[in-house]
């Protein structure tokens, strides 16, 4: 793909541990926000969210305009962010332990869930090279035997639940006071991790719960957005879920002041990012609104751009130019292979799906890969498919009846127009790169259901493990 990426142009033998010995190994924060929509900061467009310090962050570092979850839903995205592999290649392609419908057309595949043990995570990666780790928030990859812990995290607290009164997963199940917002609390544990371990190298895995529904804010937050005019009355314009948003903004407001006080900014590379797009609203249909992705269409659980376009911002003070733009199609398997780069670990011999972001985020080369893909065989809020991006370009094919859509997305970013009998050549070509996608990495697709029944078929049932 060719890269659009504007940023300050920096020698690589400065940057990279590859290049130069001397060069101080950068900490890493990666800052996970749960269904925060790729238009909800203010930076990206919003209009009523408020959000300063996702702002200031973009100021400082690089917003990515094109950057992708690698599933519409959780448990695959975070799979994908923490090994660098697609949730194909691991057999966990929805989040656990899924929906199940018994009697639609097709009969999703069996997967995994969990996330494998044999799979090496970033934690399990950089602890060779000295690096201390920690997760503090949603895990979503298992459970019991397969907590962070077994992962290589040194530190973890797995939580869960409602937004207030912070459930625990994982023992110790501290004490909080009651009304304690789950976010401020997963901010506390980041604050006191960073201050323990200033003189270590370390990586932060911050997977926050918000903006997750139940919608849940502190009540001075959710006036305030009650009270507020609206400026485009074509969205949904929540008071409750804008006040989520601001509380993610303050929490990383927290961490950006923490690391600046503890003088590690300068050496910490920040990675702020949303596990999928936002959604619109259950997949049941019950409960209020919640937001629309306008411009993008569609929301979380489907393969439209505004079920996997997310926000993407990277920050390293000097390194990456601070305020620049990149607009080259990323994806969330590139982050491991990006911070083993940077902190010099050699994974010539590791097979990741991703690739290195270190050329992006320095402004010194360009990616050079066909596209990047979706496996998404599960029904959520559409019916099963896949997906690739190939350059400007985007086919989503559908499994149930096989029928294609193509759109350009440099023309079309809402995907109002399917090009797909317009442009045949090109919806071939992509078809046939996605079928040997799936090949290569040993895709499970669908089967046909021999209790199908129109008039049940829409029913949802938990998934028999």
């Amino acid at each position: 793909m060719r890269s659009h990426c504007h940023a300050l142009l920096i020698l690589v033998s400065l940057l990279s541990p590859r290049f130069a010995e001397s060069a101080e190994t950068p900490n890493f924060v990666i800052f996970l926000v749960d269904d925060m929509g790729w238009i909800d900061p203010e930076c990206y467009g919003n209009p009523f969210h408020e959000t300063p310090n996702i702002n200031r962050l973009a100021e400082q570092g690089m917003k990515f305009t094109d950057a992708y979850a690698a599933c519409p839903v959780c448990s695959p995205t975070r799979a994908s962010i923490v090994t660098g592999k697609y949730p194909a290649s691991l057999n966990l392609t929805d989040f656990i332990p899924g929906h199940w419908r018994p009697w639609e057309k097709l009969v999703v595949p069996k997967m995994n869930l969990n996330l494998p043990l044999k799979e090496k995570t970033f934690a399990e990666l950089l602890k060779p090279a000295g690096y201390v780790s920690g997760s503090f928030g949603k895990w979503h990859l298992g459970g019991g035997t397969h907590y962070p812990g077994q992962q290589g995290f040194d530190e973890f607290t797995v939580t869960g639940g409602r937004h207030f009164a912070p459930k625990f997963k994982t023992t110790p199940r501290e004490e909080v006071a009651d009304g304690t917002y789950l976010a401020n609390y997963l901010t506390d544990k980041a604050e006191d991790f960073l201050e323990r371990h200033q003189d270590d190298p370390f990586v932060l895995y911050l997977p926050y719960y918000a903006v997750h529904i139940p919608l849940e804010a502190e009540e001075k937050l959710v006036s305030k957005y009650e009270q507020k005019p609206i400026t485009d009355p074509e969205r949904v314009n929540n008071p409750t879920y804008a006040a989520m948003v601001e509380h993610i903004d303050d929490s990383l407001g927290r961490v950006m002041k923490k690391l600046d006080d503890l003088q590690l900014s300068k050496n910490t590379v920040l990675i702020f990012f949303s596990d999928n797009g936002g959604l619109y609203q259950r997949f049941d249909k019950q409960g209020e609104p919640v937001m629309v992705n306008k411009p993008l269409r569609d929301e979380k659980g489907s393969l439209y751009e505004g079920g996997i376009r997310v926000p993407l911002i990277v920050r390293w003070p000097e390194n990456i130019a601070a305020g620049s733009v990149c607009h080259t199609p990323v994806s969330s398997v590139d982050f491991v292979p990006t911070m083993l780069e940077l902190a010099g670990v050699d994974f010539s011999t590791t097979d990741f799906d991703g690739q290195s972001l270190v050329p992006l985020l320095t402004g010194t080369g360009k990616l050079n890969r066909e596209g990047i893909y979706w496996h998404y065989p599960h029904y959520h809020h559409t019916s099963p498919a896949g997906a690739v991006r190939a350059g400007d370009w985007k086919l989503i094919e559908y499994f149930d009846d096989g029928h294609v859509e193509l759109y350009n997305l440099k023309e079309d970013i809402g995907e109002t127009t399917d090009l797909a009998t317009e442009n045949p050549a090109k919806a071939g070509e992509l078809k046939a790169q996605l079928a040997a996608w799936r090949n290569r990495v040993g895709a499970k697709m669908p089967t046909q259901n021999s209790d199908y029944d129109r008039a049940k078929a829409d029913q949802f049932k938990r998934r028999p493990r």
